[in-house]
């Protein structure tokens, strides 16, 4: 009788700082991105294997999401599987029971692709390793792990590296990719290493257009070419920035950037906006905080209407102050999600 044996991970979420807007091929990104890796918004996702009767052409598995069957991303999670089966040597042979459950309320403007998916991915590697082909390094199977996660979502395979990741192929960065990312974490100055995020919760409704579709529009879009050189300046720009500790360059360079990717989708021969009345006055509210507290606090914004809320961990209680004065009413229900840098996925044992 065949045994089960389970593999778990905690895998985080991200905020990209160029963002990834755009894409072509298997999933390969039109221009390169930096994120900073997330702590406490994080899926945890076990996989149970165990050995099949009979090998077979396509995976074999159950998936459950909080506790509860989900048929609609089992689908999804099957056509994943199904797409990786000839790169991970158990998939035919194994059934595979999935459960997984986020740290972070559902539509609260996190990347929960990106934390599941880095989760799944760093699942199959370790089991990969256990029961398959060991790896020859643990950055080997990182390696590998992200490069499973960003067929899956593109934005997951920057969640798999503690700090700061860099995904996509730029003249500027040695051993940079599309296929899949890397660790950056070094070439940081210090200050990046603990930097705070808290999360302004404006709306938890479904976005009227997905990640993929807002991608997808990016195609028609007649600014394309110059988002994409833009990205790529501000990409080389930012990476001297952040070895600099230059926090003022850095906030412009990120607020720039997140107002760039909703101006793409403004733009789009289908225009459409994610911004929500109370995300344009928060973000004034914040700008008129920083020119006159002077601290360095800027804000950031995913596909969403929530704007993340970065700044220096020394920063930490003024800024929350402020926060809870001035900007916590324009939140859904006062909701505000605290976060920082993090390290990456860890395995639970």
């Amino acid at each position: 009788m065949a045994t089960e044996k389970t593999c778990r991970y905690t895998s985080p979420s991200n905020i990209a700082l160029i963002k990834y807007w755009g894409k072509y091929g298997r999933q390969y990104p039109r221009n390169a991105s930096i994120s900073l890796t997330l702590d406490s918004a994080y899926s945890d996702t076990s996989v149970v294997y165990e050995e099949r009767a009979h090998a077979g052409k396509e995976v074999s598995i159950d998936f459950y999401f909080e506790g509860e069957k989900n048929a609609a991303f089992q689908v999804k999670l099957e056509k994943y599987l199904n797409s990786i089966i000839d790169e991970v040597s158990f998939l035919r042979t194994h059934h595979l029971t999935i459960r997984s459950t986020n740290s972070f309320p559902h539509s609260a403007g996190i990347a929960s692709s990106a934390s599941a998916m880095s989760a799944v991915a760093m699942c199959l590697c370790r089991i990969e390793n256990e029961i398959g082909k060991p790896f020859d390094s643990e950055a080997a199977l990182l390696n590998k792990a992200s490069y499973l996660a960003r067929l899956g979502s593109g934005s997951a395979c920057r969640s798999v590296y503690p700090v700061a990741a860099v995904w996509g192929a730029h003249p500027s960065i040695e051993g940079a990719t599309n296929d899949y990312a890397i660790p950056y974490a070094e070439h940081l100055d210090p200050v990046f290493h603990t930097y705070k995020n808290d999360i302004l919760i404006i709306s938890r409704k479904e976005k009227k257009v997905s990640s993929t579709q807002g991608h997808a529009l990016m195609e028609g879009n007649v600014y394309a070419a110059s988002r994409y050189t833009q990205a790529e300046q501000r990409m080389t720009r930012l990476l001297d920035v952040m070895k600099a500790g230059d926090l003022e360059e850095f906030g412009a360079i990120v607020e720039g950037e997140a107002l760039s990717l909703h101006a793409m989708m403004m733009a789009a021969d289908n225009p459409f906006t994610l911004l929500e009345p109370n995300t344009l006055e928060a973000i004034s509210r914040l700008q008129a905080y920083r020119e006159e507290s002077k601290v360095p606090v800027y804000f950031s914004l995913d596909a969403g209407p929530n704007p993340h809320v970065l700044y220096p961990a020394e920063y930490q209680d003024q800024v929350q102050e402020f926060i809870k004065r001035e900007m916590q009413s324009l939140c859904h229900e006062g909701m505000v999600i605290g976060d920082q840098v993090g390290q990456g996925p860890k395995e639970v044992r």
